[in-house]
């Protein structure tokens, strides 16, 4: 689910390792179960590579965190949200291109 680019985010962590986050964080709210969410991860993971020190990314699995899930009332995936200094300033549901994605973590650059 994870690499060294992009880090899971749970229920436990999101506090720390996303709203206080000292960069823009690029959350991918995914379940293992999801095709489109499998379709975006290389794309994920390409940005992430690309962003490294600009930018952090994270995933969510919805299923084994249901309390981010709700708290953010994510009622598909894969969902993308940008965080900036805690609060969340973009996003974008489904299966998307990469400039699409690009465009989106632009707004928090």
């Amino acid at each position: 689910m994870t690499s060294q680019h992009i880090i899971a985010a749970t229920d436990l962590n999101f506090e720390t390792e996303v709203l206080q986050s000292d960069v823009p964080v690029l959350v991918d709210f995914m379940a293992t179960w999801c095709g489109p969410c499998r379709t975006i991860a290389p794309v994920i993971e390409e940005l992430a590579s690309e962003y490294q020190g600009r930018a952090k990314f994270a995933k969510v699995d919805i299923d084994a965190s249901p309390a981010i899930a709700q708290r953010y009332g994510i009622r598909g995936v894969p969902t993308l949200y940008v965080f900036k200094d805690g609060e969340m300033v973009a996003q974008l549901v489904g299966a998307a291109p990469k400039p699409s994605i690009v465009s989106l973590l632009q707004r928090a650059l």
